[in-house]
């Protein structure tokens, strides 16, 4: 994967999402704009936006147990700076995926923006050199069950689903 990002547009493109993935940025930026676009969903909006900072919490908690140390760029020099040293579970891949299951719980058509977005977020983590596929395997499993957790939270919002 890492040497795909030799392609100056894939690169573009993977760089561009780990810098909007730090802390949950792009997630909790889109949570807020569902939020601010969709009044009658706008308390669960802002609830699958906490479970996408829940996410990030737990990604971070487990990274300071674990403490796996990142790729050597010994082979790759990774195509972005990180905020940390280490690397297991994969926080970008945690948000993501929490933003997609709890976004498509709230609102079952985002799933045509918020799956592939977040696919290309967990690939970018492998093409800008920073993560291994385990990481980014278990930073997704977290994130997904991050918000599959507060599913019935979301669903009791005001406007939420019952199915």
């Amino acid at each position: 994967m890492r040497a795909t990002g030799r392609r100056p547009g894939v690169a573009a493109v993977a760089k561009g999402l780990s810098y909007g993935g730090e802390h949950g940025a792009l997630w909790i930026a889109a949570g807020l704009t569902g939020a601010a676009l969709d009044r009658a969903r706008r308390t669960g909006w802002l609830r699958g936006t906490a479970l996408v900072g829940a996410a990030h919490l737990a990604t971070m908690a487990v990274k300071r147990v674990v403490r796996r140390p990142r790729p050597a760029a010994d082979r790759y020099v990774p195509l972005v700076r990180t905020e940390g040293p280490h690397s297991f579970p994969s926080a970008h891949a945690g948000t993501a995926v929490a933003a997609a299951v709890a976004f498509t719980a709230l609102h079952p058509p985002a799933r045509h923006l918020t799956v592939p977005a977040a696919t290309a977020m967990c690939l970018s983590r492998l093409v800008v050199g920073v993560h291994y596929p385990t990481d980014v395997a278990a930073g997704a499993l977290l994130g997904a069950a991050t918000a599959a957790a507060g599913r019935g939270w979301l669903r009791a919002a005001p406007g939420g689903r019952r199915d």
